[in-house]
């Protein structure tokens, strides 16, 4: 289940949307200016079914997101949706993954903060009998210069 967000939660000043997301999901999100830095030599790793469902986070996920364990697990991945991420961006995530290939991107994530980091994406499908089951993420650290590309494009296909 996905809630909004709460005014408690955030760190600073924040601007408030409504988000509408995969699945058919609305939420409110809170979110700052204040980026939290991707930690050198850390992996972000998570497991989600085929609906976007989280199903296994890693320390790196629950630290960098500012949730619990408790928190992820069962909520759709797009918990962590930012109102400056293109939705085009997930729709060719989705597309390319259901076909059964990998998706690489870099994504500005939301944490519970309401505060933002930015990652270096692969989704893997995992396939068992020839059909995806679920998908693996794994986040990296990006180069800032790619960060930078991405602040530029991504507002022109917002």
């Amino acid at each position: 289940m996905i809630h909004d967000m709460k005014p408690g939660d955030v760190v600073g000043d924040y601007k408030e949307t409504i988000l509408d997301l995969y699945g058919g999901i609305s939420r409110v999100v809170l979110y700052t200016d204040i980026e939290t830095p991707y930690p050198d030599g850390k992996l972000i790793v998570s497991t989600t079914d085929k609906d976007g469902i989280i199903t296994h986070v890693n320390k790196a996920f629950v630290e960098m997101s500012g949730y619990t364990e408790d928190e992820l697990l069962d909520a759709p991945h797009s918990i962590l949706r930012h109102p400056d991420m293109p939705s085009v961006a997930f729709k060719d995530l989705w597309d390319t993954v259901n076909a059964g290939k990998h998706w690489q991107g870099y994504v500005k994530n939301l944490r519970k903060d309401g505060g933002f980091y930015w990652v270096k994406a692969t989704v893997i499908p995992n396939i068992r009998q020839g059909k995806v089951v679920s998908y693996t993420s794994v986040r990296r650290k990006p180069s800032r210069a790619k960060v930078e590309e991405c602040m530029k494009l991504y507002p022109t296909l917002l």
